[in-house]
């Protein structure tokens, strides 16, 4: 069957009262942006609690579902047979039809839950199930009704205008949509952890842009390139994002020439973080956004993670924070990352790494420290925040 159009239903957004609309709309907004990257032209309406996504011309089915499948706020895509027909035996025929080409196999179980969401409709919902479940075990005498748990649960919905017909559901990503919950900057490296951060606070409706450390000649363009596809890639479900490339070749050198070699990686990351909250701040990001798992790495000890926090005055979000790497890996694998984090590109922490780094930092060393750099660095750092290169992505 052809369906010409799909019910989207939602789940978390109907808790939000007179504010609805706004998360409907916005959700509405995400979802014509993701179908452009189909072929074909679609309507998508609201109506009465609905949101219809309607095709106008002819469309690939998968395409439609893989971009709807990728647009947070939504919990289920529905592909649906509508109707206009009210007369109640056609209606059953329209039925009928819909079972015999959907479903190959007529071995099944099966259970009509049917809905007059019009009321002057003349047929009682209690007795639309009962008919239309008659007309269907006339015509297919192999199915079997079963109440409970059947296979193919059968939906009927009698509204004002139209008769909604679906029995498939389709489970999308849920969340929140985009844009409603603010917006933060990602600290994007090459690595499997930082995507998935990134991915995840996006699903709870924050919009995200990204920032990526970069340290030519020790860090090479492929590695660069690597992060904008991997930006890309989470694009597909957070929308359109900025990446901000800053040139950390000469402040990372400065701290390696003059700060102790087991504090290397804190101090280098606690830069990393003052840049980045100097980025958001310029473009109205109100947190920052880790790949960071506790004890995964030297520098995500709990006493790393307090010594890289000491320079930050916003929330810094880890949404992965208590995921070991299997689990982080798995995401990965589901919001087609992982590929694209496993090339063998290195990024600009990893080749600077110290060969015995401190796992359990003072603030206080890590302070005194740092005082080591006053006079040298600042001017690098003014540099390398105004010479940033932003590229779009997604």
């Amino acid at each position: 069957m052809k369906y010409q159009s799909f019910l989207i239903k939602y789940a978390e957004i109907g808790t939000k009262g007179k504010n609805r609309f706004l998360f409907e709309d916005a959700l509405i907004s995400h979802i014509c942006h993701a179908l452009k990257r189909v072929d074909g032209k679609f309507e998508v309406r609201k109506e009465a609690g609905r949101i219809y996504v309607s095709a106008l011309t002819d469309y690939d089915y998968d395409d439609v579902t893989e971009a709807l499948g990728k647009v947070f706020g939504i919990a289920w895509i529905c592909p649906m047979l509508q109707t206009e027909e009210r007369d109640f035996d056609r209606l059953k025929e329209t039925v009928v039809s819909y079972m015999a080409h959907v479903y190959g196999d007529k071995s099944l179980t099966f259970k009509v839950a049917a809905r007059r969401a019009d009321k002057n409709y003349p047929v009682p919902s209690e007795q639309m199930n009962r008919d239309l479940g008659e007309a269907v075990l006339l015509a297919f005498p192999q199915m079997r009704v079963d109440v409970h748990e059947p296979d193919v649960l059968l939906r009927v919905e009698v509204r004002h205008t139209v008769v909604n017909i679906y029995s498939e559901m389709i489970a999308g990503p849920g969340g929140m949509p985009v844009g409603t919950n603010g917006k933060a900057l990602l600290l994007l490296s090459g690595g499997i952890d930082s995507p998935v951060a990134g991915y995840m606070v996006a699903k709870r409706g924050v919009k995200i842009d990204a920032v990526y450390f970069h340290a030519p000649p020790y860090t090479s363009e492929r590695a660069k390139q690597k992060v904008v596809d991997l930006a890309s890639i989470v694009a597909r479900y957070s929308g359109p994002m900025d990446l901000h490339v800053v040139n950390f070749t000469d402040i990372q050198m400065c701290i390696y020439e003059t700060c102790p070699h087991e504090e290397l990686t804190i101090i280098m990351r606690r830069y990393m973080m003052r840049i980045a909250e100097r980025i958001a701040e310029e473009t109205g990001g109100m947190a920052l956004i880790t790949g960071e798992s506790i004890g995964q790495v030297a520098s995500q000890t709990v006493q790393s993670l307090a010594a890289t926090n000491d320079v930050c005055s916003i929330p810094v979000f880890r949404p992965v924070i208590a995921f070991d790497k299997q689990e982080i890996v798995d995401i990965s694998l589901k919001i087609g990352t992982y590929d694209t984090s496993i090339q063998p590109y290195e990024d600009c922490c990893t080749i600077f790494v110290a060969k015995h780094p401190v796992t359990k930092p003072s603030v206080k060393a890590i302070r005194k420290s740092e005082e080591l750099l006053r006079g040298k660095i600042e001017e690098m750092v003014e540099t390398a925040v105004a010479r940033r290169e932003v590229i779009r992505c997604g």
